[in-house]
């Protein structure tokens, strides 16, 4: 059995892995966090919000004890404790890596939220956590997707993909998302901190939702066995921002004015926030753009929308989450040739995926077939955490360290690294 420690949980996703028991970790928690008045204080009393919300739900209700530490080091005070073996961390990210550090030489186990890197600084301390001792692994939720877990049995089949096509204009790989500053998580609004708000602090469009984007793009093209933790190649990079009115930033903070470390990007009653990026990158000769957008308020009814065109000799996968879709993931295929063979193709494939994948079915549609794939655990994003934790627990003690996930994570970050050096000196000469 495990016990989880929580060190200055200031991210709504620490409390999110709590969504459901797990029968690897004990019922009781231990949270560290600064006291109420200092930096990070105000957000520990969100987490225990969320906590109790899963304990006292109808349904599947939770059962967690939280036992709660607060001091102005909260981390010195939880390696003199060690209550537990396992620590979440989820908030503040230009401190992350380095906190991830001093757990990891203190032989915990840290399971982290993304981003690692909000600045080149933090590369040595992602280098070192991947090196061995103890497993640091990312929250990468969207490995737990069924409908991009399917889409990468879709492209690595080569009887339905083909191979990536590399002689077009256009990269195969092509991934873009949009999210919302002000949003509903587990029936009630969202409260962000106000150095969410602070580019330097969370993270900026390249620093965060790429790091999703560019690991389902490592997934699609290890399909076909080629290497992810070397070769990536920076294109192009770029970064913009998204005016956030100070009535929005007071709604979702709480807070009734702009903070003064943000100042210098405020004109007038709007705040400039880099959170937009795109870039253009090769992974082993493959290409592929990404793009992502924070816009301001989720739409009624609606979410995040996310779409994923890949794109192969014989056919072309396609992911699609949005106002079309009625704010549900849908995945296509299309034929870049014979229909008639790839619906052969598909039969064979869905058939022989349905231990897996229960309920599993192809559609015949106008421009080519619809994979249906049925609601499943982690079919939602926030119930994706609890899985993540699942994954991350059963590796302790599975799985050999370090391991192609520390390489291609490290890949990762290597590329993001370079690209902030594209947006903020320019392309080399």
């Amino acid at each position: 059995m495990h016990t989880l420690v929580f060190l200055d949980p200031g991210h709504f996703h620490a409390a999110l892995t709590l969504r459901e028991r797990h029968p690897l970790v004990r019922d009781e928690i231990v949270v560290y966090a600064p006291p109420a008045g200092l930096a990070g204080g105000p957000e520990l009393a969100e987490f225990l919000t969320l906590v109790e919300a899963f304990n006292r739900r109808p349904e599947r209700p939770t059962r967690w004890q939280t036992v709660v530490r607060t001091d102005a080091d909260p981390l010195a005070r939880l390696l003199k404790d060690r209550p537990g073996d396992v620590a979440i961390l989820a908030g503040r990210n230009d401190r992350k890596m380095a906190l991830a550090r001093q757990l990891h030489d203190a032989g915990l186990h840290v399971l982290a939220d993304k981003p690692w890197l909000t600045s080149a600084a933090a590369l040595p301390d992602v280098r070192h956590v991947l090196s061995g001792g103890a497993r640091v692994m990312e929250m990468m939720t969207g490995r737990h997707a069924a409908t991009s877990s399917v889409a990468n049995r879709l492209v690595g089949d080569r009887d339905i993909f083909g191979a990536f096509a590399t002689g077009d204009d256009a990269p195969a790989i092509r991934l873009a998302s949009v999210h919302h500053l002000e949003k509903v998580v587990n029936g009630a609004p969202l409260r962000r901190p106000a150095w969410y708000f602070d580019v330097r602090v969370q993270g900026d469009g390249l620093a965060d939702i790429p790091t999703h984007l560019v690991d389902q793009a490592q997934r699609f093209v290890a399909t076909h066995g080629v290497a992810t933790d070397t070769g990536l190649e920076v294109v192009a990079a770029r970064r913009w921002s998204t005016p956030v009115p100070r009535a929005l930033f007071a709604r979702v903070t709480g807070v009734g004015d702009f903070p003064a470390e943000v100042r210098s990007d405020v004109d007038g009653d709007v705040l400039a926030y880099a959170g937009n990026a795109e870039l253009a990158f090769r992974l082993g000769g493959i290409g592929a753009h990404l793009a992502t957008r924070w816009d301001l308020t989720e739409p009624p009814g609606g979410g995040d929308a996310h779409s994923a065109t890949i794109t192969g000799t014989d056919a072309r996968v396609r992911i699609e989450q949005g106002p079309a879709t009625g704010f549900r993931r849908r995945l296509w295929v299309e034929p870049r040739g014979s229909g008639a063979r790839l619906e052969a193709a598909l039969s064979r494939a869905v058939t022989t995926w349905q231990s897996e994948y229960p309920g599993l079915a192809v559609v015949v549609g106008t421009d080519g077939f619809e994979v249906r794939v049925p609601a499943a655990p982690g079919t939602a994003h926030e119930a994706q955490f609890p899985l993540v934790l699942d994954e991350f627990l059963r590796s302790l003690d599975r799985c050999s360290w370090p391991d192609s996930r520390a390489a291609e994570t490290l890949a990762k970050y290597e590329l993001l690294g370079r690209a902030r050096v594209v947006v903020n000196e320019g392309p080399p000469a």
